[in-house]
């Protein structure tokens, strides 16, 4: 068996996939090659990250130590968020957020617009304040906030070289508590969107889109910052711990802790924990974000189709993200909700339904996630721009390939 995605769902079809242990070997490598692309936790579900006939760097042991300045963090391409947060809580900072996975690389999430939830809260590129990565020629290059070009870098989709270093934002550590609110009527969730988006940091809706109820509420609140509450608009306290998946049976034993239990950012801000298999494993992937004016609207037309997506879901999630202007972010130019679908692993299906939902969703221009699967990317203002900037740096295409050549360079 060849190399694979996380999901198992994708074989790669590069002819080498050598793994550079130094920044070094990474800028000897992208220099000799004719095609390359960067591997790292390898948790898309599309072939974002394939190099058909060329090279595969799988960054999994690249050697960069972690950093802590001053308000800032700097990792290698391949860490992962799960790998250094503790490290940052013992420092006494925090990331503003986090995904669901700790599992992901930060330069792989940062580049397909990968984010985590809460009104407040942009997607996880908007903390990047530096890259540094190596482009075409194998030049080591570093863009801060202060390049023009920055923006359209960050959500880069892996078109602009190879990261190898990235510079975070911090703030002060804080504990996070994790309540779970069971059987949210519908029409409360409607009538109430606001007020349940502002009840916590960060909160996730979870459904299968045609129980009575939204299954269940997850809102994670600041310590600092916690009201009690005995219910949710008629969403009662869950009776123990819960997996996303609850109503399709999954134990929640690889969740982070709930019950209002108090304890740092990084074990609470991720659903699952980092020394567990994350979500369910043997699944497939596909999310959408539409303008937070228009969730209420956007729930009602994916709820028509409930009875045809439901045999076919594990889950799905609803959450909200604070805007940004990163260009090809699916948050880009506004507030996001996001409607993310944890599939069963049966794909000829799965991507038979996907058209009929997004043509739900096209009334309100929906974006999807880049990592995931899906058939229309969606309108961005900048894409003319980002195009002109892969094109800039990487004038001969030596990392394009059939994703971007479809997805972006395409139409």
């Amino acid at each position: 068996m060849g190399e694979q995605n996380w999901a198992g769902n994708l074989g790669y079809t590069a002819d080498s996939v050598p793994t550079p242990r130094t920044v070094e070997e990474v800028r000897e490598a992208v220099a000799a090659a004719t095609h390359v692309k960067a591997l790292g936790s390898r948790h898309c579900f599309n072939d974002i990250a394939d190099s058909p006939g060329g090279v595969l760097l799988d960054l999994r042991a690249l050697d960069v130590p972690v950093e802590i300045g001053d308000g800032t963090v700097t990792v290698g391409g391949s860490a992962r968020y799960g790998d250094f947060a503790g490290q940052l809580h013992a420092a006494g900072f925090a990331l503003p957020n986090l995904a669901s996975l700790p599992h992901i690389t930060v330069a792989g999430s940062v580049a397909t617009g990968t984010h985590g939830s809460g009104r407040g809260q942009p997607g996880l590129g908007s903390a990047v304040s530096a890259i540094e990565l190596v482009t075409a020629n194998g030049e080591l290059r570093t863009f801060t906030r202060a390049h023009t070009e920055f923006p359209g870098l960050v959500v880069g989709l892996g078109a602009f070289g190879v990261v190898t270093r990235i510079t975070l934002d911090v703030v002060p550590t804080f504990d996070v508590r994790q309540d779970v609110f069971d059987g949210l009527p519908w029409e409360a969730a409607y009538r109430h969107f606001d007020e349940i988006e502002d009840s916590g940091y960060s909160v996730s809706m979870f459904t299968n889109w045609a129980n009575d109820a939204i299954d269940q509420v997850w809102v994670k609140s600041r310590v600092d910052a916690f009201t009690e509450r005995t219910g949710l608009f008629g969403a009662v306290p869950a009776d123990g711990p819960r997996h996303p998946a609850h109503a399709a049976g999954i134990s929640a034993d690889n969740g982070t802790p709930q019950g209002g239990v108090p304890g740092p950012w990084h074990e609470r801000l991720p659903h699952f924990a980092l020394a567990f298999t994350p979500s369910v494993g043997d699944e497939l992937q596909s999310e959408y974000f539409v303008p937070y004016e228009d969730a209420v609207a956007a729930v009602r037309a994916v709820r028509g189709i409930g009875e045809l997506l439901a045999p076919l879901l594990l889950v799905s999630e609803i959450r909200a993200i604070a805007g940004d202007e990163l260009w090809l972010s699916p948050c880009h130019g506004g507030d996001r909700v996001a409607l993310h679908f944890t599939w069963q692993p049966r794909q000829p299906e799965v991507e038979a339904v996907l058209p009929i939902l997004e043509e739900r969703l096209a009334p309100f221009g929906a974006r999807p996630h880049w990592g995931k699967l899906f058939h229309r990317v969606g309108s961005y203002p900048r894409r003319r721009d980002f195009r002109a900037l892969a094109t800039e740096l990487d004038p001969g295409g030596k990392f394009r390939n059939p994703f971007l050549e479809r997805r972006v360079f395409g139409g």
